[in-house]
């Protein structure tokens, strides 16, 4: 499904009149999917800290950019204040899925969304809900620090930024577009799992915590980072793995490749190596389809 997306994505992009159209299609996939599916999805909430804590984190709500891109900025944080309020508290029972489009909904003006920086075709530009990806990368990131499954993520199709200030490793975020690109995540355990979520001042902050300890925590890194260049384009590629170490001595018992990753960039890399690639590398066109 995800792969349908990518091309149908890429084909869009070269035909932006059929966007409309594609969308209402991809949505009208979704939720035929998810009439069908057979996942209980997770929707009880507590009030109550769950014993153990997984994983906390916390990112930047504000970055320096121009005069005129801070207004976004400001968007963005009153839009994660409310899709983050959805998500506060969740449980995350053995046998559930959460899906992130399902908890936090259709973002709208109507459920008090206003604009805010959003990303289409590597751009920053401005759109009612922009900013609820940085949501789905906390979420994400925490999830990849437990033992759920994460059965649907879909990165962004451009490497916007260069590096400055990441904290992250690059290939570890999402995009989220309501309802057919989505993060979700199942929990195969026997134990419960909440998250908690909050705008403070400076940071969104998240924690994810737990009814028992876990057999197994994790450590997830980059590897094999390379920026490929064809003809005047430029492509960034990686793998996300994460190792997984023995709660009950601290050694590392094995390591799982979670994600390989490749985006188009749009700026010019510097201060890395860059290979020259051709078509006869066996990358016809774009290496995202290789």
């Amino acid at each position: 499904m995800q792969g349908l997306i990518a091309r149908e994505q890429r084909f869009t992009e070269r035909h932006p009149s059929l966007y409309p159209a594609a969308v209402q299609l991809h949505r009208i996939r979704r939720r035929l999917r998810w009439m069908r599916t057979s996942a209980t999805w997770a929707s009880a909430r507590t009030a109550e800290r769950l014993p153990v804590r997984i994983k906390r984190h916390k990112s930047l709500l504000r970055r320096t950019l121009s005069d005129d891109e801070m207004h976004l900025q400001d968007g963005k944080v009153r839009n994660l204040e409310l899709a983050s309020a959805r998500l506060d508290g969740l449980l995350i029972r053995p046998g559930e899925t959460v899906s992130f489009n399902r908890v936090v909904g259709n973002c709208t003006r109507r459920k008090g969304y206003v604009d805010g920086m959003r990303l289409s075709n590597g751009e920053a530009l401005s759109g009612v809900g922009g900013g609820i990806c940085q949501l789905a990368n906390l979420l994400h990131w925490m999830v990849l620090h437990s033992p759920m499954t994460v059965t649907e993520r879909s990165e962004h199709s451009f490497d916007p930024f260069p590096d400055n200030g990441r904290v992250l490793p690059w290939g570890t975020g999402c995009s989220i577009v309501y309802n057919y690109v989505d993060l979700c995540f199942r929990n195969d355990t026997d134990i419960t799992f909440a998250l908690s979520v909050r705008v403070g001042e400076r940071y969104l902050e998240g924690e994810l915590r737990a009814s028992a300890t876990p057999e197994h925590s994790y450590s997830v890194f980059a590897r094999d980072e390379t920026f490929l260049r064809l003809g005047g384009e430029y492509f960034r590629r990686n793998e996300i793995w994460r190792t997984v170490i023995d709660r009950r001595v601290g050694v590392q018992i094995g390591e799982e490749l979670v994600r390989r990753n490749c985006a188009l960039v749009r700026y010019v890399p510097t201060g890395v190596d860059v290979q020259d690639i051709t078509p006869l590398d066996g990358r016809v066109g774009d290496p995202r389809a290789a």
